[in-house]
């Protein structure tokens, strides 16, 4: 059983952080996705990858792993970079 802990993105169509504060503990896909006979739905039969656990800080989310024995890996946040840009620029 492993999992990846990992700090969720601002989202790119809205300049709101929230929910970028908290970090993520989700479960990695146990088994491939097969389309299902009757309907196509892709789907399988692994049910962990449908929980995701929240937690207010990197060390929380290591702390719970280590916990319950689950092997997870940390991704780590990528650096924000502020581009400041001038309406000048546009004519440069």
């Amino acid at each position: 059983m492993t999992a990846r802990i990992y700090q969720r993105p601002k989202n790119a169509m809205q300049s709101g952080k929230a929910l970028t504060d908290s970090w993520l503990l989700e479960f990695v896909p146990a088994e491939a996705k097969k389309p299902d006979p009757l309907m196509g739905w892709a789907g399988s039969g692994d049910t962990r990858q449908q929980v995701v656990l929240r937690f207010a800080s990197q060390a929380e989310a290591i702390a719970y792993a280590e916990r319950y024995g689950i092997a997870a890996r940390v991704q780590a946040t990528p650096p924000k970079r502020l581009k400041l840009q001038a309406y000048a620029d546009n004519f440069r």
